[in-house]
């Protein structure tokens, strides 16, 4: 059975952190605020992928709540996230994920996230999209606060 999953993360920029997306570090001068170590974008296909087969979201798996996760490399999360597919006998079709960014610049890191997605995913770069866009000056994104991240997954599960 086919199954879509849709994911979105938030996260505000902070002082004193590397910036983090698609488990590339990006040169800014802040990175992003949360326990671990803040992929807006893996955190979103993380939660896409949970939600296409029937799954809580990555605050069940992965609480803030426990030290464990403290500064974790999300690309590691996502892995275990994908183990959970497996265990559920459900194979990752495709991901589709766009981040909202006024800052940093993102169109130079993509291709390395699109690389780092697909090892980790086990599936091929081509059935893998990410993409960037800004919000135009309007919103916290335009005033350069934070990023959101949205992902959408299909599985197909027995």
């Amino acid at each position: 059975m086919i199954k879509v999953g849709l994911g979105v993360d938030v996260h505000a920029f902070e002082e004193g952190r590397p910036c983090i997306l698609g488990g590339v570090v990006i040169p800014h001068p802040r990175g992003l605020t949360g326990h671990s170590d803040a992929d807006a974008l893996v955190h979103a296909i993380m939660d896409a992928l949970l939600g296409a087969v029937g799954e809580r979201d990555i605050g069940h798996f992965f609480p803030n709540t426990d030290a464990r996760w403290k500064d974790a490399d999300s690309l590691h999360l996502l892995a275990k996230v994908r183990e959970t597919l497996a265990a559920r006998k459900a194979a990752i079709h495709n991901v589709d994920a766009t981040l909202i960014a006024q800052e940093p610049k993102l169109a130079p890191h993509l291709p390395v996230m699109l690389e780092n997605l697909s090892r980790v995913l086990g599936i091929p770069a081509g059935r893998i999209a990410v993409k960037a866009t800004t919000c135009e000056w309007m919103g916290f994104v335009g005033r350069k606060e934070g990023v959101v991240a949205l992902a959408v997954a299909c599985v197909d599960t027995e």
